[in-house]
């Protein structure tokens, strides 16, 4: 798209000048000779920037420049002020008003142009960086969930996100607590602060040390410059440490004294680099048997366990699996641009009933898997792949059993419809294969099938 340039001045061969310039090389422009018309062009063209003369009849162009202010216009605006007097005074009343650089005349086009790409780089990386963090914020955006287990680590979390205390998130592989971590960073005060998240199982101890505490130039073969590391980037934000049960005991005694006194040293480097950074480590791991074992630090165990949240495995938030399949599957298809797809109530009693051994992480998966593979906008039970001889129920209070454990009749009920679900996945839907692979009548099949779904 061609830049929108608008020039306002009172003097027409300026703005002839300056509109044969710009106009050689690709922008397109519109013109204004008065402050007031310059208001009313800012309305009506949106320009992707303005060149304004201070010095403008009717309306003068730090007049403008305020008025565009209180009214919040100069947000995402570029205002080159230009000015034939070069009053210092008035160039940085300009710059206090919002104005993004000033030049003073007679131009030097060579600077005027170069002025202006910057300018219009700027915008550009920060409307890419808006988009970015909206696409971030909109992919962690909620916690989906009501049940009960989830509603009361919520409250927990977001009381914690109020302070600077650290905060250990527990839980099995998949539980979602990256985003409990973001969710936390986001109700924070520090969210307007990087967050960074740092996998401590990802990478080798050498590269972990360097990824955390950056380098000095020469620390080792390779290092030609100085690097900061991870720590440094968050300086004022968060730091999310993934898998912190697997960190070496040498890392975990530097990070104690980051922790301890907030300051640490870059890998081959003797200078101090304070930091001001709050910590949320998670782990699947039993952090206390891992003490016992000498596998953890006590000291570190007890610095990051100030706040401690458990979340619950999916299987024990059973209520939720139905919302959190919609969830993904809204936006699996729309990434998918297949944006009229839908779960059958067959294929969500299935979600349901299933164990969930890899959590919210294995559901997230099944549902991008199924939306990819399913050949109508209705994805049925069978393009889910859920098949397990011993998959598990809801039972009454809340938790779960297996089909072994109900009655005799339910018991082989359950197993039948396992029995025949996981035939016709192997025949890829077909029931006349399914049927032979069973030794059974296809119009048998076909009635036991409608029983099961009945």
């Amino acid at each position: 798209m061609t830049a929108k340039i608008l020039i306002v001045d009172d003097d027409a061969d300026i703005v002839a000048m300056l509109e044969d310039r710009l106009q050689s090389l690709g922008y397109g422009t519109v013109a204004a000779r008065d402050g007031q018309q310059a208001l009313e062009q800012i309305a009506q063209e949106s320009p992707h920037l303005v060149l304004l003369d201070l010095t403008l009849p009717k309306l003068s162009g730090l007049d403008a420049l305020k008025h565009l202010n209180r009214s919040k216009q100069t947000d995402g605006l570029p205002i080159i002020v230009m000015t034939a007097h070069g009053s210092i005074h008035t160039a940085v009343e300009a710059m206090k008003e919002g104005a993004y650089d000033f030049l003073t005349k007679p131009l030097d086009k060579d600077h005027l142009l170069l002025v202006i790409r910057k300018a219009l780089e700027r915008v550009s990386l920060r409307r890419q960086v808006d988009y970015l963090r909206s696409e971030v914020a909109g992919r962690y955006a909620s916690i989906v969930g009501s049940s009960p287990s989830v509603k009361s680590v919520v409250e927990a979390a977001q009381r914690a996100a109020k302070s600077d205390a650290g905060v250990l998130l527990l839980g099995e592989s998949g539980t979602g607590k990256e985003l409990f971590a973001r969710s936390i960073h986001q109700w924070s005060p520090r969210q307007a602060m990087p967050l960074i998240v740092i996998n401590c199982v990802a990478l080798t101890e050498t590269l972990l040390e360097n990824e955390l505490f950056g380098h000095e130039r020469g620390a080792f073969t390779g290092a030609d410059r100085q690097q900061k590391g991870k720590l440094e980037m968050a300086d004022g934000g968060t730091v999310f440490l993934d898998e912190i049960g697997d960190m070496s005991l040498p890392l975990q005694a530097k990070l104690l004294r980051v922790l301890q006194d907030r300051e640490f040293q870059r890998v081959g480097g003797s200078k101090t680099v304070s930091v001001n950074i709050r910590i949320i480590a998670a782990t699947n791991k039993d952090l206390k048997k891992a003490v016992k074992a000498g596998q953890f630090r006590e000291d570190l165990y007890f610095r990051l366990n100030v706040i401690t949240l458990t979340l619950p495995p999916l299987r024990e938030r059973r209520g939720d699996i139905q919302a959190l399949a919609q969830f993904f599957l809204g936006r699996h298809a729309k990434d998918a641009k297949r944006p009229h797809m839908a779960l059958s109530a067959e294929a969500l009693d299935a979600l349901t009933r299933y164990a969930w051994p890899g959590n919210i992480r294995e559901l997230d998966n099944v549902i991008a898997r199924a939306v990819v593979l399913s050949p109508t906008d209705t994805i049925e039970p069978d393009m889910l792949a859920l098949l397990q001889e011993d998959a598990e129920l809801p039972a009454q209070d809340g938790g779960h059993l297996s089909y072994l454990d109900l009655p005799y009749h339910e018991s082989m009920a359950e197993h039948s419809r396992h029995i025949i679900t996981r035939a016709i996945e192997q025949a890829n839907g077909n029931q006349t294969k399914a049927a032979e692979f069973l030794k059974l009548q296809r119009t048998y099949l076909a009635r036991l099938v409608k029983r099961h779904k009945s």
